[in-house]
């Protein structure tokens, strides 16, 4: 197949100078924080999402409409990757004398509920978490919208947790505790083997933007983009890996999310004390807290300007100039499920389906199955929205 060569981007100066600039002055700002190795990771996720593309909501659509198998085959090497990283740091419980501790959280209906509205939510929106973080922080207006409205709808769960967790559950459950680490992590590889083949089996192949671009890949590549989807997936194992070993924790979003919506609230003269979620433990420390000890924070800012330097260096920093009506609304009604059904799920598709497999928590499984079913549905609404399939 003979593919067109792509013009080389023109760098945008003038945009590349402000990244720098805000990059910098974050960077010293949290030495106070001791949180430079992950200021470092959160740039390299977002360079690494917006030059691969690597969205979770566009992968599942094309795959399911257009039989495009790419972005499921990049997250499965992805998610592979990441067990075999994760395993002996995650089963010695330390690494370089410092406790390690996987994403594992309760299976539940409230579980599966949230997920599924993060599903739907997911194609209303047009991202995921990470997607709506680096298409925000590469200049899409539209995407910022559904930011703040992910972050609203993450706050507005908190005030209904109680009941929510009420309902029945199982617990959290690792497979790598139940079973050893071992068969934990081959029977999670026997699984996405069956994924694949069942959409092979179904039509979908995969396309060749998976292993390469359209001009082949060079340094230029590297460091203007794009990057083909298995370069993005290989890259993002192994910064999560990173952020394990360095946080203690591996990489999460939506918390931060929920911590922004919080403080903005506060300051409106919301009292905390009035919420039973807020009043007492780790999220009333964090909300009194300085913004930038929390860690999910820090590298969600690191993701918003590593994937605007990705941008400006790629040349392709043009927000729209007209956004219809159906396309605002879809925006923020799926920023809102997003928001509302991950603090439900105990996280997105980051923190609770790519952290809580590579961590062998089942609730990983349970997630992706909801929200499979949740995006299914989200595509068939699109076009009530004025969106294209």
């Amino acid at each position: 197949m003979t593919i067109a060569a792509s013009p080389s981007p023109t760098v945008q100066k003038p945009l590349l100078g402000l990244a720098a600039v805000a990059i910098a002055g974050l960077a010293v700002y949290l030495l106070q924080f001791q949180k430079g190795a992950l200021f470092a990771i959160g740039l390299g996720l977002g360079v690494a999402l917006y030059h691969a593309a690597f969205g979770f909501s566009g992968a599942y659509r094309r795959a399911i409409v257009d039989k495009d198998l790419s972005g499921v085959t990049a997250q499965a090497v992805m998610f592979g990757l990441a067990m075999v990283l994760f395993a002996p740091v995650l089963s010695a419980g330390e690494v370089f004398g410092r406790a390690v501790g996987g994403a594992v959280a309760p299976v539940s209906v409230s579980m599966a509920f949230g997920a599924f509205l993060f599903g739907i939510g997911m194609q209303l929106g047009g991202g995921c978490a990470s997607g709506t973080l680096f298409t925000a922080g590469g200049g899409s207006l539209r995407m910022v919208l559904v930011l703040v409205f992910f972050c609203i709808g993450c706050f507005w769960a908190t005030f209904h947790m109680g009941a929510w967790t009420a309902l029945p559950g199982i617990g959290a459950v690792s497979l790598a505790g139940e079973m050893g680490w071992p068969a934990a992590v081959a029977l999670q590889f026997a699984v996405l083997a069956a994924v694949l083949w069942v959409f092979h089996r179904a039509g979908a192949r995969p396309h060749w933007r998976l292993w390469r671009t359209r001009d082949g890949f060079s340094w230029r590549n590297l460091v203007q983009g794009p990057w083909p989807l298995l370069f993005g997936g290989i890259a993002l194992a192994v910064l999560n890996w990173a952020t394990l070993v360095v946080a203690g924790h591996p990489w999460s979003i939506t918390w931060g999310f929920t911590l922004w919506a919080a403080k903005a609230a506060s300051a409106f003269g919301w009292v905390h004390t009035t919420s039973d979620f807020w009043n007492g433990g780790f999220p009333e420390r964090a909300l009194l807290g300085s913004l930038f000890a929390d860690t999910t924070t820090v590298m969600n800012l690191d993701i918003l300007l590593g994937a605007f330097a990705a941008a400006a260096l790629a040349g392709r920093v043009r927000p729209e100039s007209r956004v219809p009506l159906g396309s605002l609304a879809a925006a923020v009604l799926g920023g809102l499920m997003m928001g509302y059904g991950a603090r439900l799920a105990y996280g997105c598709n980051i923190g609770a389906f790519f952290s809580g497999v590579a961590s062998t928590s089942l609730h990983g499984w349970v997630w992706i199955v909801a929200a499979g079913l949740g995006n299914v549905v989200g595509v068939k609404l699109r076009p009530r929205f004025g969106l294209a399939h």
